[in-house]
C-alpha cells in the first residue's frame, strides 16, 4: 500500500507521515496467551501545521468477539523528530513559532538522518492517574523502536519504571507491542504489557 504524504505537512514531518490518520483494531493485554484479555483500541496521529504529531489512543475491555465492555484508558501526546530547539521554534509555554517552519526543505530533514539511517524521534505520552513517559528512539522507514529516558509519576501514582514500545507498518495495518517494567520488585525487568493490530479508518 503507497503511503500518501500531505501536502501541507511541514517537512520534518515527512518521516512520521505514515501514521496519520485514524487506526482502530483489536489486541491483547499481558504476552497475548489464551487467558489474556482482550481490548478494542482507536488511535489518531494529527498535525496542525507544527512539527510535532498529536497522538491519541482510547481504549475498551472487550469480549472474546470484541464486544466492547467497558472502557480501558485513554493516553494522549505529542510525537517528533529529536533535534536541537532553536530560537525560531515556539515555546517555552505560549511563545510563538517563527511563521515558516524552522526546517524548510527535504535536505535539510535528511541532514537529521542517524548513522543507522534513520531519524532519532522523542514522545511524550500522558496517563490518567498520574503517569507521563518520555519516550526516546529511532524511526527509519515504517519502523519505530522506543524506549523510556523517564517515567514521571505523581506521589498516588501506581509503581511504573521504564517501558519501551515497538511500531510497524505492515501490509497497511499499524502493529505494536508496549512492554513495561513496574518497579514492584527489585530487579523486576521489563514484561509484555499489551499489543494490538490496527487497520486504518481514515
Amino acid at each position: 500500500m503507497p503511503i500518501e504524504i500531505p501536502t501541507d505537512l511541514t517537512p520534518e514531518l515527512v518521516p512520521l507521515s505514515w501514521l496519520i490518520g485514524e487506526w482502530e483494531g483489536r489486541g491483547r493485554l499481558g504476552s497475548g496467551d489464551e487467558d489474556s484479555e482482550h481490548f478494542l483500541q482507536h488511535v489518531s496521529f494529527t498535525h496542525n501545521g507544527l512539527p510535532y504529531l498529536q497522538y491519541r489512543a482510547e481504549s475498551w475491555l472487550t469480549d472474546d468477539e470484541g464486544t466492547r465492555l467497558r472502557p480501558l484508558t485513554v493516553e494522549t501526546g505529542f510525537w517528533a523528530l529529536e533535534r536541537k530547539q532553536l530560537d525560531a521554534d515556539g515555546g517555552p509555554g505560549l511563545v510563538p513559532a517563527d511563521i515558516v517552519p524552522v526546517l524548510k526543505s527535504a535536505d535539510e530533514v535528511e541532514a537529521l538522518r542517524n548513522k543507522d539511517g534513520g531519524f532519532d524521534i522523542s514522545v511524550s505520552i500522558s496517563h490518567p492517574g498520574g503517569i507521563s513517559e518520555l519516550y526516546y528512539g529511532q524511526i527509519k522507514g515504517p519502523q519505530i523502536q522506543l524506549t523510556t529516558d523517564m517515567v514521571m509519576r505523581g506521589s498516588h501514582s501506581k509503581d511504573y519504571s521504564a517501558a519501551t514500545r515497538i511500531f510497524g507498518l505492515v501490509d497497511g495495518n499499524l502493529l505494536w507491542r508496549w512492554d513495561v517494567a513496574t518497579g514492584g520488585e527489585t530487579g523486576k525487568g521489563l514484561e509484555a504489557h499489551a499489543s494490538a493490530f490496527l487497520h486504518k479508518v481514515s
